[in-house]
């Protein structure tokens, strides 16, 4: 690891005693020496971090549940595109190492992002270890409780052209068009939803390659993918100028809103 400079490790882990694991792939704010050199002044803000995801999860440990946590910013590898760095949709979107910001300016000054070498590392020493990581803890949690679920927790601005047009709902659920996880789940999760929330199931967001690649209920591990609206929690008017910060007023609500879906989740049986 220390190949590629990694000022902290490529994730955080904690085991649960319950048959859920949520995934946090995209709330690194870490940067590789080499990535952090070649930003653009835009791109050092990182727009597209999915913000204080951790912090709205802050009580999976009280909830006997098991997490995931990404260090590293998308920006140095994405952790929810696959290895060989296919295509997930057919409309616009960004690839295991992003070169465009989500409003389609360049992430990197010119001539300076990452060398091949160093995306080379970084599948090695931080992609590969947070998937087996996930793999691992599936196989175990399915071994002990006769099946497993993943809960990959995502968020997105509210607004992003380039990827979707108009506003987004508030929960936006994706089960691979109802292949990564049995029906059940999804039926459970927009139930507990209070009314005062907007929820769509496989909108424009069907699930990342993490969703996808682990959700198998045919062999008794489920996943799904929540992407959720940053209007939810943040203050809108400071994001409109790149500063994130957690709304008060919202905070509350979100997170009681958020721990009801865990625990629903954690309900399902198999």
């Amino acid at each position: 690891m220390s190949q590629i400079g990694l000022p902290v490790p490529a994730f955080d882990f904690k085991q649960g005693d319950s048959p859920l694991l949520v995934s946090m792939p995209h709330s690194g704010l870490n940067l590789t020496s080499e990535v952090q050199a070649g930003l653009s002044d835009q791109a050092k803000k990182l727009p597209d971090t999915d913000w204080f995801i951790p912090e709205l999860y802050d009580f999976l440990e009280s909830l006997g549940v098991g997490f995931i946590k990404a260090n590293y910013s998308r920006y140095v590898i994405d952790l929810n595109r696959p290895y060989d760095d296919k295509p997930l949709y057919a409309t616009k979107t960004t690839g295991l190492f992003p070169d465009i910001l989500f409003d389609e300016s360049p992430i990197f000054i010119d001539g300076k992002a990452p060398s091949d070498e160093h995306k080379a590392l970084c599948k090695e020493h931080i992609w590969k270890p947070y998937h087996g990581t996930i793999e691992q803890e599936l196989a175990r949690l399915k071994a002990k409780f006769g099946y497993a679920i993943l809960f990959d927790a995502h968020s997105i601005a509210a607004q992003v052209p380039m990827l979707f047009d108009g506003t987004l709902p508030d929960f936006n659920w994706g089960t691979n068009a109802g292949e990564s996880c049995d029906s059940a789940i999804a039926s459970i999760v927009t139930q507990v939803l209070r009314p005062h929330y907007t929820q769509v199931v496989n909108g424009r967001f069907k699930g990342g390659y993490i969703t996808r690649h682990f959700g198998q209920p045919s062999e008794g591990i489920h996943a799904i993918q929540l992407e959720l609206s940053q209007a939810t929690y943040l203050n809108d008017e400071m994001a409109k100028r790149a500063e994130y910060q957690l709304d008060d007023s919202k905070l509350p609500f979100i997170k009681q809103q958020l721990k009801d879906v865990i625990e629903a989740c954690q309900h399902v049986r198999f």
